[in-house]
């Protein structure tokens, strides 16, 4: 039965389960060809990987619409408020025309097709960007590539940025089946933008270009963001064009790897008739903002929200901290989801804090402090264990004082966090 009203519409999607996965394309483009293709009416830029991926995204948005482009945005998972997934030019669909997405979809669909949150909430993305006549939207997928409902969209240049281990039942136990899925979003004669990749996930990569007939622009060898001489900021040297007086918005020596995609995805859309000047592109870089991605909150003690969930954004977490907070105290809250590789991320963090303030996550799919506390003691000495999130942020910042207070683990921890502090 269709829902009879926006607002019934709304609560159907909110229902439905964010932690169901099925993967394939049939069931959305089903959905999509009831739609009348929406998809078809605007450029996308489709981003992939395992890290990176939102922040690139971000940067792409920004300098566009910092160049007078209509942009849609749609990232995935929210921090806080599912209407974050929908962008158009920085900012959230409303609650009001959320309902009104859904209640048109709806309508429009089959009886009897069953389809995921995340499927749904992409038919409202590319139905949404359609009704709104955007010049160009910019997608980041949700799972793999190969089988995520975004590959539906029409995409005019695509990017991986880095890969590494995460998600691994479901897209594989090695680097190279890994990229395989992450490869899925090549489109024959479509460029791609590839970050610096380990050479397993490379290779990969790069078999899957030459099959598909998408040339490849690699990071380190077609582009590159170096230092300036002077005045710590970057120039980006891409395949035509360089671009002077760089300075990211986001902080960390990984997000001037996700400029430096950012840039060369920018110079590709050029030949699509997506032009920008430099001048929009040093302001879109430097105006970009992207919520718990080492976002410095300030306050007494001050706190700092990061979304690393797994391994590799563990040791991104890590490096920034040794350079952005050198010498400083570490408080780490930390909470995280069962089905991730927790251990490494242990491992990696929890030796740089002198503190560590254990609490379960808010989802039926976090893993219990109790169930790893022996271990995290054994790689910092001061670990305590709390009912919330709330009860371990409070507990870190009573005890901080001129230190500083890292919240990392999962992006829905961070998220309640953010809500509780912003």
């Amino acid at each position: 039965m269709k829902p009879a009203t926006p607002a019934e519409a709304l609560a159907r999607f909110l229902a439905l389960s964010p932690s169901t996965i099925k993967l394939g394309l049939d069931r959305v483009r089903s959905a999509l060809t009831a739609l009348r293709n929406p998809e078809a009416k605007f450029p996308a830029v489709h981003v992939a990987g395992t890290n990176g991926k939102g922040s690139t995204c971000a940067f792409v948005a920004t300098c566009l619409a910092a160049h007078g482009y209509r942009v849609g945005l749609y990232t995935s998972p929210h921090l806080v408020k599912v209407n974050e997934r929908f962008k158009i030019n920085g900012e959230d669909i409303s609650d009001e025309l959320l309902s009104q997405r859904l209640f048109e979809i709806y309508q429009q669909l089959p009886e009897g097709l069953e389809l995921t949150g995340f499927e749904v909430g992409t038919l409202v993305a590319l139905w949404h960007f359609a009704q709104e006549r955007v010049d160009v939207a910019v997608l980041e997928t949700g799972l793999g590539g190969r089988l995520d409902a975004t590959t539906a969209a029409r995409a005019v240049v695509t990017a991986i940025t880095p890969i590494s281990f995460d998600h691994t039942e479901l897209l594989g136990s090695t680097l190279s089946a890994i990229a395989f899925e992450k490869a899925g979003i090549l489109r024959a004669g479509v460029p791609v933008v590839v970050a610096r990749q380990e050479r397993q996930a490379l290779e990969v990569i790069e078999r899957e270009a030459r099959n598909q007939g998408a040339r490849l622009f690699l990071e380190g060898r077609d582009f590159r963001f170096e230092p300036e001489p002077t005045g710590g900021r970057y120039v980006y040297r891409g395949m035509r064009t360089s671009v002077p007086r760089l300075w990211p918005g986001l902080r960390g020596a990984h997000q001037v790897q996700n400029a430096a995609v950012a840039l060369a995805i920018l110079e590709l859309l050029e030949d699509r008739a997506l032009p920008i000047s430099q001048e929009s592109a040093r302001a879109g870089l430097a105006e970009t903002e992207w919520p718990a991605r080492l976002e410095d909150l300030g306050g007494t003690p001050r706190v700092v929200l990061d979304g690393a969930h797994n391994p590799a954004g563990a040791q991104v977490l890590a490096a920034a901290l040794d350079t952005v907070y050198p010498g400083q105290d570490v408080h780490l809250v930390f909470g995280v989801l069962g089905d991730k590789d927790y251990r490494p991320m242990l491992r990696t963090l929890f030796p740089k804090a002198t503190a560590v303030y254990l609490s379960p996550v808010s989802s039926p799919r976090s893993l219990d402090p109790a169930q790893y506390v022996d271990e995290a003691r054994t790689l910092c000495p001061n670990v305590t264990t709390h009912p919330s999130a709330h009860a371990a942020l409070a507990a870190a910042q009573a005890a901080a004082g001129k230190g500083v207070v890292v919240c990392a683990g999962s992006l829905y921890f961070v998220g309640q966090l953010r809500d509780l502090l912003t």
